[in-house]
């Protein structure tokens, strides 16, 4: 059995190679310009942003934080929402590590307001669906 799986490990590792290979040569015949680099830091922090974004709660804690005519204390919107107090301070986390959302405790009460980049997100994504509001 070992043999048969260090066998098969080779074939991969030939596969891999001849891909390799493959791919160098359609590199010299491509008919297309190179894709560009992207950098990681930009990958890993977009992807932070949307993936944020990628959960129901989440996202209508932004809309509605955004739809209020200032700060929402975290209280309204656990009424609003509908969820555990433990499951909004989640997501509220998630947004502010995410740079959606600004903090600000005043007494045992924490308020949540919008950054300038989930504005911004939140007008595009208004704009793309043609709901200009």
């Amino acid at each position: 059995m070992l043999i048969f799986v260090t066998a098969n490990m080779d074939q991969d590792a030939t596969d891999v190679a001849t891909q390799a290979d493959q791919t160098d040569g359609a590199a010299e015949g491509a008919c297309c310009a190179e894709v560009p680099e992207v950098e990681n830091e930009t990958l890993v922090k977009d992807i932070q942003l949307l993936s944020a974004l990628g959960n129901d709660t989440r996202y209508e804690l932004i809309r509605r934080i955004g739809a209020a005519e200032s700060e929402v204390c975290v209280c309204d919107l656990e009424a609003a929402i509908g969820i555990s107090q433990s499951g909004v301070s989640q997501a509220l986390s998630r947004l502010y590590s995410a740079g959606l959302v600004t903090r600000r405790k005043d007494g045992s009460w924490r308020y949540y307001g919008l950054t300038e980049d989930a504005e911004q997100l939140l007008d595009t994504l208004d704009s793309l669906r043609g709901n200009d509001e």
